[in-house]
């Protein structure tokens, strides 16, 4: 075996022996045996617990290699994604093939509920005005079909992003000049549409995004950011997973909130489902910016959905939908819709409205996966935050091999976080062999306190022995590895450009400007304020 495998399987072994109980011994025998298969497929069921420790320790043991990219699993992630996109697209077909006077619910009630929701996505959206949509657009941090790799750049978007759609560049080719005078867009480049590409996932699939024409996603970008400004008027801020985390904890304390979460929520928008939802100023607008048709190793399709995973207000869109569903069965049923949270497909509400919601959204396309949804017992999880009975069971998950100062790094401050006690400022013990072994793997190592990132092992005051900062500063200063952009000169029209736009980008200003994402690591001093302190191993 390489260093890097040794290395891995070592903290693997250790991360297990810290949890010590039953599952935590499975997953290293399926681990140590080559079994990566059946390891993947292990799930652990919350209803057979009953002490909140016992859960939480057989839950990290589960997930903990569940997303690993070194196990030997046999499995086509590639394929197996590509096999639930066309799934999807069979599933929004038939939703578009099969018209609205097809309920699955009562037809009565149906009825009501659809016309709810019309009402409520018509009061949230009002009536679209362009300049707003002209201030709001902006660029992604992402790729486009032209613009790839380190240098994605808000700055080198501008110099060379021209890449646009039949549909949109037929409406927008005369107004460009007026809409954007400083900005020279007399050369576009068309595209039949968007092109599909997979990412990486976890062990068992990848995920299936679609890399979107630039202009295109400049302006869905800011249909993006006109729904989530009007979300937020009425309580939703998409901006932040605080609320969905807080109100899952509170739901496995009182069993009174459902977290609710879908099976490709985000590749299963009809376009069917769009057109009879949407307000027809809105909607025209972006039919107009959307992709139509998708490319899939060089074969053009049409979508059956309306927008896709990449489209820059595909977020912003399912959550404005699924709120609006959801305020129209709490309402239904008189409940209190001010316990409704939703960030794009992680809804919660209260449990008593999870039956209809599910079935509501059924009618509309989309599946609720009830494996991963929880309306009774003590577990709920949402927005990345796992929470039975109070108890922040919050997982780990070891995606790559052990290789290097920022992976060890990573790995040891993760272990950190799990081992930290609820409550406390100490760390439970059983995790400080493990903590240790990764401590020691660096000669010179850096050490910080929480807040500053994975740059050094995170420690409390003591350990850190930071030097104190003079002239009457109130701090300390310690070292940690950062990631430093290159940089170089520059001052031509895309830098004006994106400075004028930079409300959104982080540049340096001066002489230097950051036009490149690319990093190079480095030792960079960090100011750590008196007070900060972290406890203690027990």
């Amino acid at each position: 075996m390489t260093i890097a495998q040794t290395t891995t399987t070592k903290v693997v072994e250790l991360y297990l022996s810290s949890l010590n109980c039953p599952r935590a011994l499975t997953v290293w025998l399926l681990f140590s045996n080559d079994e990566h298969r059946q390891l993947v497929e292990l799930e652990v069921n919350p209803s057979d617990y009953i002490d909140p420790e016992a859960f939480k320790s057989s839950y990290l043991a589960t997930k903990f290699l569940s997303k690993s990219k070194f196990l030997r699993t046999n499995i086509v992630t590639k394929e197996v994604a590509m096999e639930k996109f066309i799934e999807a697209e069979s599933d929004c077909r038939r939703i578009n093939c099969r018209g609205y006077h097809h309920l699955t619910i009562n037809r009565e009630i149906g009825a009501r509920l659809h016309a709810a929701v019309l009402r409520k996505i018509g009061s949230i959206l009002g009536a679209f005005d362009v300049e707003d949509l002209i201030e709001s657009s902006n660029w992604g941090p992402g790729n486009t079909l032209l613009i790839k790799g380190s240098d994605t750049s808000p700055v080198n978007k501008f110099r060379l992003e021209n890449g646009i759609t039949q549909p949109l560049d037929d409406l927008m080719g005369e107004l460009f000049a007026l809409a954007y005078p400083t900005w020279d867009l007399s050369k576009r480049q068309v595209f039949h549409g968007n092109k599909v590409i997979t990412v990486p996932k976890n062990s068992k699939t990848d995920r299936t995004i679609a890399i979107e024409p630039g202009l295109n996603l400049w302006f869905q970008k800011g249909i993006g950011q006109m729904i989530r400004r009007r979300l937020l008027w009425v309580g939703q801020d998409l901006n932040s997973q605080t609320r969905n985390q807080q109100l899952a904890r509170v739901g496995s304390l009182t069993n009174h909130l459902a977290t609710v979460d879908f099976s490709s929520a985000s590749d299963t928008i009809a376009e069917s489902t769009v057109r009879e939802l949407l307000p027809n100023g809105w909607l025209s607008v972006m039919d107009l910016l959307r992709s139509r048709f998708g490319v899939i190793d060089k074969k053009i399709f049409r979508y059956e959905k309306f927008s896709s995973m990449g489209n820059g207000f595909t977020f912003e869109l399912e959550s404005l939908i699924f709120y609006s569903i959801a305020h129209a069965v709490v309402s239904y049923q008189h409940g209190d819709v001010k316990e409704i949270s939703v960030y794009g497909d992680d809804v919660i509400l209260p449990q008593s409205s999870y039956e209809l919601f599910s079935r509501t959204c059924a009618f509309y396309g989309f599946t609720v996966n009830h494996r991963k949804s929880f309306s009774s017992g003590n577990f709920r999880e949402s927005c990345g935050e796992h929470w039975y009975l109070g108890v922040n069971c919050k997982p780990f998950f070891l995606e790559e091999e052990v290789n290097g100062a920022t992976r060890i790094y990573h790995t040891a401050n993760s272990v950190r976080r799990v081992s930290r006690i609820q409550g406390f400022e100490a760390c439970d013990a059983r995790f400080k062999r493990c903590w240790l072994y990764l401590r020691y793997l660096i000669r010179k190592p850096s050490l910080i306190p929480e807040g500053y990132g994975d740059g050094g092992f995170i420690v409390n005051f003591d350990e850190a022995c930071p030097r104190r900062c003079r002239n009457c500063i109130e701090g300390y200063f310690t070292t940690h590895l950062a990631d430093i952009p290159i940089t170089y000169h520059s001052e031509d029209h895309p830098v004006l450009l994106a400075r004028l736009k930079g409300r959104s980008i982080e540049m340096s200003f001066g002489n230097k400007t950051n036009l490149r994402r690319r990093t190079k690591q480095k030792l960079k001093r960090l100011f750590v304020p008196r007070w900060t302190n972290l406890g203690p191993w027990l």
